[in-house]
């Protein structure tokens, strides 16, 4: 990279994605020498990123949490701020950003100093988390930690509860943080069952980071979420919805995100196709959009509807 602007914007971002690099590989990367490399990294330091070095054959780069903000330009109260906006967003409090909210925590929490570590899980331990829509309460220092792993492209160990049958420790290579019908799903690389294998994090406890990195997989087919929704079909749901909106599907994806299918039908009317084990949701879905529907199936969600539509009627009647 002849830009050294440029380069050491690389850097950093690499920095960033690995607990730990070899000098070798991460000059390679860059395509500069090592001596090169030793410069840029000597100006980041300048610029108060705290990147630690060891010399030698074997020696590489880390980058470590400092004793104070690098040059983010925020104070301790803004990053506080951020840090826990992310953790509010990545737990469904503004649809269609749960995923970035994850990517985006997991860096900040990287470069925090341990005093603002300590606030923020203080400041977790007494809030009660409100998930929009319903859904299973997640931990956030296990959200976080596995998304770290996942960027850092380093193997995880961690027990897991499924749904059926007795827990199991598990040794995972993380591929990707899913959010799908108000559940978060980790897409991993199972290494005992030598398989792809896909884990509701909710279940998950005790996640630990081995330190061992690995290179990528590629998940078949190449979508992450189209492999995720095709293992979630195979397993039997209770309802399977499908409702006719008079709604834009632009609208109707902003609000459920990756929690139902939408399709066009015809000039202002889509299909919404859900597969759920409490229709209460699709309920609430059709409420809030408070556009024109017609629901095609099941029964009985047509029935809650009805009741749902009656008692609200009824406001007033006290």
């Amino acid at each position: 990279m002849a830009n050294t602007s440029a380069r050491m914007l690389r850097l950093l971002s690499l920095l960033q994605t690995h607990r730990y690099w070899p000098g070798t590989e991460l000059a390679d990367r860059l395509e500069v020498s090592p001596r090169t490399l030793r410069r840029d990294v000597d100006r980041l330091r300048e610029l108060g990123y705290p990147v630690d070095a060891n010399r030698g054959v074997a020696g590489g780069y880390q980058l470590q949490a400092g004793a104070a903000m690098p040059p983010l330009l925020l104070d301790d109260e803004e990053a506080v701020a951020i840090a826990v906006g992310l953790r509010s967003a990545a737990a469904g409090a503004v649809a269609g950003f749960e995923e970035t909210s994850v990517r985006a925590l997991a860096k900040v929490i990287q470069l925090l100093p341990p005093r603002l570590r300590r606030r923020i899980d203080a400041l977790q331990a007494v809030t009660s988390p409100g998930i929009f829509g319903g859904g299973p309460t997640l931990d956030a220092g296990v959200l976080t930690t596995i998304a770290m792993a996942t960027r850092a492209e380093e193997r995880l160990r961690f027990d897991y509860t499924p749904r059926e049958g007795a827990g199991s420790r598990r040794h995972v290579e993380p591929h990707r943080l899913v959010p799908l019908g108000r559940k978060w799903y980790l897409l991993a690389w199972d290494l005992d069952r030598a398989d792809w294998r896909n884990f509701r994090v909710d279940r998950i406890a005790g996640p630990v980071p081995t330190g061992a990195r690995f290179r990528p997989r590629e998940i078949p087919g190449g979508d992450p979420v189209a492999w995720l929704r095709s293992r979630i079909r195979a397993i039997p749901n209770r309802y399977e919805v499908s409702v006719l909106i008079r709604e834009s599907p632009e609208a109707i994806r902003a609000f459920v995100g990756n929690w139902g299918d939408c399709e066009p039908v015809r000039d202002g009317v889509c299909r919404l196709r859900m597969n759920v084990d409490d229709l209460r949701w699709p309920a609430m879905v059709l409420g809030v959009l408070g556009a024109p529907f017609t629901v095609e199936s099941p029964d009985e969600l047509r029935e809650l509807v009805r009741t749902a539509g009656a008692a609200l009627s009824r406001e007033g009647s006290l």
